[in-house]
């Protein structure tokens, strides 16, 4: 048994940042998205929905560092260790695929061959989920970055668009609102969708997860925690 540095302190804090937000953001977004049905309106859904935004912040700003700090990270924290691009990808993920199987899986101190595919398309769900957010953020509570282009567009006549609050109809032009409806629509959708996508990707990956502890025993989340891992064998990424 060896041990060896895995991932760095800042892979590290994204990652529980970034579980810790969506899960405060999934919460929150079922309780708006099915409001109706548990009596959600008015102030209480404005309330909800501020609160999703500014979690939201969060979420969005820790992604942010991650995706910069895959330029200048460690070697474990670059965009090479992620993107699905390396010369051979697809014979190591077989090789991978059938030494699991066969339950003999080549080692790795970073992502696995499936693993690197895996974080590719989370971020990148994550990155749109985020840019759709942002989006929504200032069509629904005039909230930045969008928040002031939005209440510039939908004020009513006469109206101080700086003083527009969020669910009053009075404030609002009706024409040009029903007009930012239909160009929020196709966002809202997106944003809707991608996460019950998200959802599905979030239970592969934490199944994958277990998957592996019980069959390689790599400590894949205690790495996560200490930044390192004790390996039987060379890892392929090493050798």
């Amino acid at each position: 048994m060896k041990r060896y540095k895995s991932w760095g302190a800042a892979v590290r804090w994204f990652h529980w940042i970034n579980v810790l937000s969506i899960v405060a953001l999934a919460a929150i977004g079922l309780v708006i998205y099915f409001g109706r049905s548990i009596g959600l309106a008015g102030e209480g859904k404005i309330a909800m929905k501020t609160l999703h935004v500014w979690v939201g912040y969060v979420f969005a700003a820790n992604l942010a560092v991650r995706l910069v700090g895959a330029f200048a990270g460690d070697k474990r924290a670059r965009w090479s260790a992620f993107l699905p691009i390396r010369r051979g990808l697809v014979s190591e993920t077989r090789d991978y695929l059938q030494g699991l199987r066969a339950g003999d899986a080549p080692a790795y101190v970073g992502h696995t061959p499936p693993g690197r595919l895996m974080i590719f398309f989370l971020l990148l769900l994550l990155t749109v989920m985020a840019g759709t957010g942002l989006v929504l953020a200032g069509t629904d509570v005039y909230m930045p970055p969008f928040g002031a282009w939005i209440r510039e567009w939908v004020a009513a006549p006469g109206i101080d668009p700086s003083t527009l609050v969020a669910g009053i109809k009075t404030m609002q032009d009706p024409t040009a609102y029903a007009e930012m409806r239909r160009f929020r629509a196709p966002f809202i959708w997106l944003h809707k969708n991608l996460f019950w996508v998200l959802s599905v990707g979030v239970v592969v990956h934490v199944a994958a997860i277990a998957v592996l502890e019980v069959r390689e025993k790599s400590g894949l989340v205690s790495a996560m925690l200490s930044g390192e891992k004790v390996l039987d064998k060379t890892p392929e990424d090493e050798a």
